[in-house]
């Protein structure tokens, strides 16, 4: 495997493909921060983090064997670490040596990226697709991924390996009756996987910076605009965290119709879970301060929502359809 890893990492030094960069298989997938590399990208000298040539995310995926959302998996759960480069986020070559010298490689790499719906992580675990449905609302194992079905609804992925480690660690829950306090929660519609999820997520994007500005950008990312308002006062601070807030997901262009349900998902709801999010929020902004002041533009300062008007023949931008702003 070593053999392939040199030789993927020879061919990424040539010339450019022309094909541009992959894209997400399925709509509500997370994006790996950064852009995504196509297959030819050349290397390069990894930046900050890491030393040594680099190789797109393209060539990193081509030489573990991975597919691309499988390889944006990877990275999104730590198995494959990236650095910070010029080029932007990138693999060092060193660290594909590193995973392809890992015991069982790649059956053991893959076994632990690979992704269950609901029917089959059920059968995974030996239950009925009701009882998994239950478990996962009442917050028993996180979500991994969803995406929205043609009928747009939240269809929830989980990776195998959480559920089989659920399974392990508390079978008495895979038969018999539900548990009451499960029951009576459920009755009275708690559903907990999207805050699984996000929570998930959030931790995924806070693990990929130590900058204190993006580490607040990232607790922002899953509040509402009125919340964000409450929570960070100062206009400049509030524009900056928007510029910096990473994208939870990414949608295709033609995602517009599901735009309000991929909203409901990325956004906290719940007022416990905000409360959590606005204090650490809080806690990261008085580091971010501390380390040094938000950048003071002489444009114009963001004004309410309801004070802006359309800039006649400029489009609005994606993120600015989700969150309603003009």
């Amino acid at each position: 495997m070593a053999v392939r890893v040199d030789q993927e990492l020879r061919e990424s030094q040539g010339p450019r493909e022309s094909q541009g960069p992959w894209s997400l298989e399925w709509l509500g997938e997370p994006g790996v921060p950064g852009q995504a590399s196509g297959p030819g990208d050349l290397g390069g000298s990894a930046g900050p983090g890491g030393s040594g040539e680099s190789v797109g995310f393209g060539a990193a995926a081509r030489a573990l064997g991975l597919k691309p959302h499988e390889f944006e998996l990877a990275v999104q759960l730590g198995e494959v670490h990236t650095v910070t480069t010029g080029l932007g986020r990138r693999v060092a070559c060193e660290e594909l040596r590193r995973v392809t010298a890992a015991e069982g490689f790649p059956e053991a790499l893959i076994a632990r990226l690979r992704v269950v719906g609901t029917a089959e992580g059920a059968e995974l675990l030996g239950i009925s697709q009701g009882r998994l449905t239950r478990l996962a609302r009442g917050g028993f194992f996180a979500p991994v991924r969803f995406y929205i079905n043609r009928y747009r609804a939240v269809v929830w992925l989980y990776l195998a390996s959480d559920l089989t480690e659920f399974a392990d660690r508390q079978p008495e829950l895979l038969s018999g009756r539900t548990p009451p306090g499960l029951s009576a929660a459920l009755a009275a519609g708690e559903d907990w996987r999207a805050a699984k999820w996000r929570g998930r997520r959030i931790g995924q994007l806070l693990a990929q910076t130590e900058d204190p500005w993006e580490r607040a950008a990232v607790l922002a990312s899953v509040l509402g605009s009125v919340e964000l308002a409450s929570a960070v006062a100062d206009p400049h601070e509030r524009a900056y965290l928007r510029q910096l807030r990473p994208a939870l997901v990414r949608m295709r262009p033609e995602a517009g119709a599901v735009r309000d349900i991929i909203d409901a998902v990325v956004t906290a709801d719940d007022p416990r879970e905000i409360r959590r999010y606005r204090a650490a929020l809080a806690s990261s902004l008085g580091d971010a301060r501390r380390i040094r002041p938000v950048p003071r533009a002489d444009a114009e300062v963001e004004r309410p929502l309801a004070d802006r008007a359309p800039v006649p023949g400029r489009p609005r931008s994606l993120w600015q359809k989700l969150t309603g702003r003009r």
